[in-house]
C-alpha cells in the first residue's frame, strides 16, 4: 500500500521537499544518506524517490505510477534498481562485489541505475572498503541510497561521500495513529507510544504478554497505594520485584508509574493532553479529587527520585519500599 505525497509530506515534510527539489532542479547527488530512528518513513520515501528518478513521465515532481517504468518497480522487476539488505547478521563483501558488478554492466534498460542499502551500518570494515571505492569513482547515471538507524556506525569517509537526510522520529499522535490502523488498541497504542518512539518496538511490547501484564500491575500499585500502603508493600514483594527482575523492565515500570500520576495530575488541571492510560480516565478523576496539586508533585519528585537511584545499583525492594512510602505520604 502506497502512501499518498500528501501522508509523505505529512510524515517528512523537510526530506521531501528536499528530495523534489533535487529532482526539480536536476542536481542529484550521487550518494544518499538516509538516517533516522525505525518507524520515521525511511523505506516509504526511498520507494517515493526511486520511482520518481526512474519515472518516464512525472507530475509536478510525483511519479505518475502508471508508465512502464513505475508498473515494473511495483512489480519489484524493475532491472536498473537493486536492493542489498544483511545477509545474516552482516552485508558481507560478496554482496558489494555482486552490486558493483551489476552496476557497471550495461543495463537493459538505459537510463538511471539505482542501488539501495538498506541497514548500511551492517557493512563489516571489507565491504564499506569496497563501497567507499565504489563512490569515490562514481558513474554518471548510478545513484546510491543508504538507509540507517546508527548513523555514527558508518564509516565516516562513507559519509562524507554521501548526502546526509535525517529524518524526525513520527510524533506522537501520528504514531499512535500507525498503530491503531495496524490493529492496535487506542489505550495500549496511547502507553507503548509513551515509552519509544519506534513503530517496531511499540509494535514488539504491545504484543509481548510479559508486558500486558507489567501494564497491569503498574496501574493496580497506583490505586493500591492510595487505598492502603500495607497492601502496596505485600503487592512490591510479591508481584512487582518478580515481574520486573530485569534492569531494563525495572527502568521501564518506574517510566510507566510516573506516567501514571503524571495523568493523574493532568486530569486534575484539566489538560486535554492525550494520556498514557485512557482506559483509567474515570478512576484518575476520582484519584485527582481527592488529592491537591502539592500533593500529585510530591508524588511525581518520589517517582522521578526512585528513578535517578535505579543506576546506582541500589537494592531495588529497599529502593521501591522506600518509594511506596514516600507516594502514600505524598
Amino acid at each position: 500500500m502506497h502512501k499518498t505525497i500528501e501522508e509523505l509530506q505529512d510524515m517528512q515534510p523537510v526530506v521531501v521537499k528536499r528530495m523534489q527539489g533535487a529532482y526539480a532542479k536536476d542536481r542529484l547527488a550521487h550518494a544518499y544518506l538516509l538516517e533516522g530512528p525505525s518507524g520515521s518513513g525511511k523505506k516509504e520515501l526511498t520507494h517515493f524517490f526511486v520511482k520518481l528518478l526512474l519515472c518516464e513521465t512525472p507530475r509536478e515532481n510525483v511519479p505518475c505510477e502508471t508508465c512502464r517504468s513505475c508498473k515494473l518497480y511495483d512489480s519489484g522487476n524493475h532491472p536498473n534498481i537493486l536492493f542489498i539488505e544483511p545477509d545474516g547478521q552482516n552485508i558481507k563483501i560478496d554482496q558489494i562485489r555482486e552490486l558493483i558488478y551489476t552496476m557497471n554492466k550495461t543495463a537493459l534498460k538505459t537510463g538511471r541505475k539505482i542501488y539501495v542499502i538498506e541497514k548500511a551500518d551492517r557493512m563489516n570494515n571489507s565491504s564499506a572498503n569496497a563501497l567507499l571505492k565504489f563512490l569515490e569513482e562514481p558513474e554518471a547515471n548510478v545513484t546510491a541510497i543508504l538507509l540507517t538507524e546508527r548513523l555514527n556506525a558508518i564509516m565516516s569517509t562513507i559519509r562524507s561521500r554521501c548526502q546526509l537526510l535525517s529524518f524526525q522520529p513520527l510524533s506522537r499522535p501520528k504514531l499512535m495513529e500507525n498503530l491503531m490502523a495496524d490493529g492496535m488498541t487506542g489505550s495500549m497504542a496511547a502507553t507503548v507510544s509513551m515509552l519509544t518512539q519506534s513503530g517496531q518496538e511499540a509494535k514488539r511490547l504491545s504484543e509481548e504478554e510479559h508486558f500486558a501484564e507489567e501494564r497491569k500491575l503498574v496501574l493496580k500499585l497506583v490505586e493500591t497505594v492510595g487505598d492502603n500502603v500495607h497492601e502496596a508493600l505485600l503487592l512490591v514483594q510479591s508481584d512487582w520485584l518478580p515481574l520486573f527482575k530485569e534492569k531494563e523492565d525495572a527502568e521501564r515500570g518506574l517510566d510507566m508509574l510516573l506516567f501514571a500520576y503524571r495523568d493523574i495530575a493532568t486530569v486534575k488541571a484539566g489538560l486535554e493532553t492525550a494520556r498514557t492510560y485512557p482506559d483509567m480516565e474515570e478512576t484518575w478523576k476520582q484519584m485527582a479529587l481527592q488529592r491537591s496539586f502539592d500533593v500529585l508533585s510530591r508524588q511525581l519528585q518520589a517517582v522521578l527520585q526512585a528513578k535517578q537511584q535505579l543506576p546506582r545499583n541500589m537494592n531495588r525492594t529497599l529502593l521501591m519500599e522506600q518509594l511506596m512510602l514516600n507516594l502514600q505520604e505524598g
